[in-house]
């Protein structure tokens, strides 16, 4: 075998913590390579490593199977490029200019732009990666961006690209493109290890994984006759529970009403366009839509966090349009924020600060914050729900990305709320926890809670929905009762291709 990248007994601890702990991977020259494992078990920190952006504090890296001192120049050089899981890309720059920036090619003093075009179409071309180069960023869908992000590792010769979840924002169509372009790479010669918590994406992708568990590799293995469900066991060490079964049925009412809701941006443009939904008691309504059609305004809207320019919001019956976020928590509204860093959490504050957030009449009227009665109840329902350290002492900031979510999430159920707004609740979450997220909203709904659920995952909502509806262009363009006898494949490329405003019958 020849190796593109690997490491050796590589070991890295942040203080008391310990991200990675003897840890040894070995990639081979023209594979796909999943590194799989729960949230916290030190994924990214050994991605960052092996690509120079950290440091181990002790073993050894390889590029090419070379030992080296890893540093981003040196990975450039040797041809490993990383795709960052967030773009990092200019709105206001062409792709050509997003593509050569840093390394733009000059006609003396000045930036050669048609050589840059030229340069990335010919790139584009040996790839069939077809992008048109003069076009802005801001104007390209997620799944064209993200090819763009490709594209300029490609650009700097990245014969070996590493990739951090990059299916998190695609829709269905996009996810089966990206596939299909990776296994291209690959038949062409060229290497990819992909972090990723999607299951099937790992089957239909990777040659090989590498299971990491608390920063330990616990399994390597070839996917040749791997089934989701045992790679889902090897994943969380257990065998996965299966979800609770739905002891009642959506029943008549409301739970939540939004009628003939609408609302423009700043730049003119309209995010929500006479919108109507109701979410009845016990029902989970999933709304489907790849990012920018109008859901992050649509979850602030239900949540009092934006006023609309036309229309109503009820919970239950009472009208809550003119209501801010604690007073509809008052009629028993919980919220789960797309973004658990700028909107859910505390992050520089221990754990029980943001759990406490918003919940302070659930421990008396005194002006005194009761800090041991919040750091005994954060600390059972972080046990509980298996928050990774179970500390409430813990700052936010510390804690991998699905155990902030675990805490967003106990804190809005602790409230036992009616209606739950909930937007991308499982969003870089590993298997096992979407599994505990998942079961707690369908307890939740069984308890007579409405819930909004926001969610650019088919397979979560085709898991957990009673309902989904699209959102295109800030409008429901379709709609859509789920059944247990329903053809999954049909309504996948029927719900895709309504997401990308393909209209269907």
């Amino acid at each position: 075998m020849t190796e593109a990248l690997g490491c050796e007994h590589v070991g890295k601890r942040y203080g008391d913590c310990v991200a990675n702990r003897d840890v040894s991977i070995s990639v081979a020259k023209g594979s796909a390579h999943a590194l799989v494992g729960e949230n916290g078990a030190g994924k990214s920190t050994l991605m960052r490593i092996l690509y120079g952006l950290e440091r181990a504090d002790e073993g050894q890296v390889r590029i090419g199977g070379e030992t080296v001192r890893p540093s981003v120049e040196l990975s450039l050089e040797r041809g490993v490029g990383m795709v960052h899981q967030h773009f990092m890309l200019v709105p206001t720059l062409t792709v050509a200019e997003n593509v050569v920036l840093g390394r733009e090619p000059r006609r003396g003093p000045l930036v050669d732009v048609k050589r840059a075009e030229r340069e990335l179409a010919a790139v584009a071309e040996r790839y069939k990666l077809s992008i048109d180069p003069r076009r802005l960023v801001g104007d390209l869908s997620v799944g064209e961006a993200q090819r763009v992000e490709i594209l300029k590792v490609l650009y700097r010769g990245a014969r070996t690209l590493i990739l951090d979840e990059p299916t998190a924002m695609l829709t269905p169509p996009e996810v089966d493109q990206l596939i299909a372009m990776l296994r291209g790479l690959v038949a062409a010669g060229d290497t990819v290890l992909i972090v990723t918590h999607k299951l099937g994406e790992v089957l239909a992708l990777a040659d090989e994984i590498t299971v990491l568990r608390r920063g330990e590799v616990v399994e390597r293995r070839s996917t040749e006759g791997l089934s989701a469900a045992s790679l889902g066991e090897a994943l969380v060490g257990r065998a996965l529970p299966a979800l609770p079964k739905r002891t009642r049925a959506v029943q008549a009412g409301q739970r939540l009403r939004l009628a003939d809701i609408s609302i423009d941006r700043d730049d003119g443009t309209r995010a929500l366009d006479g919108l109507s939904l109701t979410v009845a008691p016990g029902e989970i309504l999933g709304v489907a839509g790849v990012e920018g059609n109008g859901q992050r305004e649509l979850a602030a809207v239900a949540a009092g966090l934006l006023r609309p320019g036309r229309g109503s919001v009820h919970l239950g019956f009472h009208d809550a349009t003119r209501l801010g976020i604690r007073e509809r928590h008052a009629l028993g509204l919980g919220f789960v924020p797309e973004d658990r860093h700028e909107d859910g959490l505390l992050l520089d504050a221990p754990v029980w600060e943001s759990y406490y957030l918003g919940r302070e009449g659930a421990y008396g009227s005194s002006p005194v914050i009761p800090q041991a009665a919040v750091v005994d109840d954060a600390a059972r329902k972080m046990t509980t729900f298996d928050v990774r350290p179970a500390d409430p002492f813990a700052h936010a900031r510390a804690l991998s990305g699905g155990n902030q979510q675990k805490v967003l999430l106990l804190r809005e159920l602790a409230r036992r709320p009616t209606a739950l707004v909930c937007a991308q609740p499982t969003r870089g979450v590993d298997i096992g926890a979407i599994v505990e997220i998942h079961a707690s909203l369908l307890s939740l709904a069984d308890e007579g809670a409405g819930i909004l659920l926001l969610s650019a995952e088919l397979d979560e909502l085709f898991a957990i929905a009673d309902r989904i509806v699209v959102l295109y262009r800030g409008r429901i363009v379709l709609e859509q009762t789920l059944g247990v006898s329903d053809d999954r494949d049909a309504l996948r490329a029927r719900i895709g291709g309504a997401m990308l405003g393909v209209a269907s019958t």
